[in-house]
């Protein structure tokens, strides 16, 4: 927890998550009363596989860090005991709180935030919904290729084609 931390310390946690912000595509918060510790553990372990920052923070020092950045009307949601999300990945956010909430009735989607623009709840969970990154990356390569190995496979027919009439006149005229 960040209770009683020193001014240099605040200002440490403001700069941190301001450096987070710059780069971040999205922010969810969600309320986390009654979590086990254990359950926090899990959570944030999955956080890191998908390459999301998530920390506890008090909400006094997040409203700081989001002043006069393109997420400062997430501070309205910015109430009770929160964890927060954040990742340069719209989606895995949203994704990781979401599924994470699925098991765990305790953690409670507060809202979130893309760039100047603030989502609620339902929001985030439509967000959730949506293929991550590098799944619409895979999804447009599959269909790049889709045509490129049909022509490839077209022009090995020409020869191949070529090479069994061939031997078809052979054969014909060995028995004629």
């Amino acid at each position: 927890m960040t209770l009683g931390l020193n001014l240099d310390d605040k200002k440490a946690v403001v700069a941190e998550v301001s450096a987070e912000l710059a780069d971040a595509q999205a922010v969810i918060v969600a309320e986390y009363r009654g979590l086990e510790v254990g359950q926090i553990t899990a959570l944030r372990a999955q956080a890191r596989n998908s390459g999301v920052y998530l920390r506890v923070l008090k909400n006094t020092l997040v409203r700081r860090a989001v002043a006069g950045t393109s997420f400062e009307g997430l501070a309205a949601h910015m109430v009770g005991p929160l964890i927060y999300g954040i990742s340069k990945d719209p989606v895995a956010p949203a994704k990781v709180m979401q599924d994470f909430a699925k098991t765990n009735d305790k953690l409670v989607i507060r809202g979130g935030a893309m760039p100047n623009y603030v989502m609620d709840a339902a929001g985030v969970k439509a967000l959730a919904s949506m293929p991550s990154r590098e799944e619409l990356l895979a999804t447009l390569l599959g269909t790049m290729q889709a045509p490129v190995t049909k022509f490839v496979q077209t022009l090995n027919e020409v020869p191949g084609k070529f090479v069994r009439t061939v031997a078809a006149l052979r054969d014909s005229k060995e028995t004629a």
